[in-house]
């Protein structure tokens, strides 16, 4: 294989900052997940049903959106490989038809005849894979456009995963007051 010229080093690196991206932007989340959690916890604590709901909403849509996150970066590193393979395959046939042509200059027309056969098979197969590619895309975005509501299930999970802290947390009336002072005044700030 030839050496990466700086273009291939250019687009190598914009890959690698794109995975970093959405690496980060999946940390991001985790981070919101638990923002959300903590003010489900406090609102169920404190009796805050209102709260409660929003933070509850919240959690399901940066959930959904993580879960996304990580669909797209899968893809993306799947193509990105996808790619990596199309291009080997395109060394493989500068090869063949290098090969193919020097064999032609010692062998004559029955020798070509079989490898343009084996070269036609191969550009049959990177069709293929491109067809595949094509295929998957359509199906990855298809997924992407599928709404992700929260079932029945989902709801009920996250409600006890509150209640369960909440529980754990076994704060006295003193302390849920305290609390409640405590982010008046820093609202008020």
């Amino acid at each position: 294989m030839a050496a990466p010229t700086k273009k291939d080093m250019e687009k190598r690196m914009l890959i690698r900052q794109t995975v970093n991206a959405m690496n980060k932007q999946i940390q991001k989340l985790e981070e919101q997940k638990k923002v959300y959690i903590d003010a489900g916890k406090q609102a169920k604590q404190k009796g805050l049903t209102a709260q409660y709901n929003l933070a509850l909403s919240g959690l399901r849509m940066t959930i959904t959106q993580q879960r996304r996150v990580y669909e797209m970066k899968l893809n993306f590193e799947i193509t990105s490989q996808m790619k990596d393979m199309s291009a080997m395959t395109q060394e493989f046939l500068k090869g063949m038809s290098s090969l193919s042509k020097d064999m032609l200059k010692l062998s004559k027309d029955k020798e070509f005849m079989k490898v343009q056969k084996q070269f036609g098979e191969a550009m049959v197969g990177v069709e293929m894979q491109t067809e595949q590619i094509e295929a998957f895309m359509d199906e990855t975005e298809s997924a992407f456009t599928t709404g992700a509501s929260a079932s029945e299930t989902d709801n009920a999970e996250l409600e006890s995963f509150f209640t369960n802290e909440a529980a754990a947390e076994g704060s006295t009336e003193g302390e849920i007051e305290k609390e409640l002072e405590a982010l008046k005044k820093r609202m008020s700030e």
